[in-house]
């Protein structure tokens, strides 16, 4: 029974993984094909988006079944319940690159916007903040989820002062309203695919070290507080 459970765990870390890379492949996808109007490439990631969906499904009853025919230990507990949610933000996030990817259209005649805008530049820094936190799901190694904090803040900053400029040319030129649409519907997806990732930095977080970071400052959480830092009753 006990060799059972450990097969079972070790089938649970290996489907998360493998929901971590397809998504991905999906959010890899859907930037590329913003970024050079490949139609084709766009249609990939929706086509996609079925075996991720059969994948959430799968991993979804494996964590069922390791409840109900098990009793887990706290540290065994943490992995299954930090699966559950890490499932579910790999799954928005792959909703997220098929909606990028239905609006490659709308925009792939206005390349030189994206540029004079820098929507290319919050593209390369969503998909480097996904593959980051696939790689920490991978090694489990909790010194780099910071680093995701930091690139979701500046993602986040980004997106604001794009979505300002934007705005500002609707205003000015009604011409480009229909793109520009476009473009605010595409930085909202980017901005909670970074938002999803420190979501799943978190939890990796609540797995190796049993820290609960959410809502709270994770630089405090994950390092050492300093003597003159007041600590938070428990």
């Amino acid at each position: 029974m006990e060799r059972h459970f450990e097969q079972e765990l070790e089938k649970l870390n290996r489907r998360i993984l493998k929901m971590g890379n397809l998504v991905y492949d999906q959010v890899h996808n859907a930037l590329e094909a913003l970024l050079t109007g490949n139609l084709e490439l766009a249609q990939q990631v929706v086509g996609l988006d079925n075996k991720v969906d059969k994948l959430d499904v799968k991993i979804d009853k494996l964590c069922q079944r390791i409840f109900a025919l098990t009793q887990p230990v706290a540290t065994d507990l943490r992995l299954i319940m930090s699966a559950l949610k890490m499932n579910n933000d790999l799954e928005r996030l792959g909703d997220l690159a098929v909606n990028i990817a239905g609006k490659v259209e709308g925009v792939s005649d206005y390349p030189e916007i994206l540029t004079e805008l820098h929507v290319d530049d919050l593209a390369n820094m969503a998909d480097i903040i996904v593959k980051d936190v696939v790689t920490i799901l991978a090694m489990r190694n909790t010194t780099f989820v910071k680093d995701i904090f930091t690139s979701a803040t500046a993602i986040e900053e980004k997106v604001q002062a794009v979505s300002g400029r934007i705005l500002d040319e609707m205003m000015h030129k009604t011409e480009v309203i229909v793109v520009a649409t476009n473009l605010m519907i595409i930085l909202t997806q980017i901005d909670r695919i970074a938002g999803y990732s420190t979501n799943i930095a978190e939890s990796i977080v609540f797995i190796v070290d049993g820290k609960m970071i959410k809502h709270k400052n994770p630089f405090k959480q994950i390092n050492a507080a300093s003597p003159e830092t007041p600590q938070e009753d428990e």
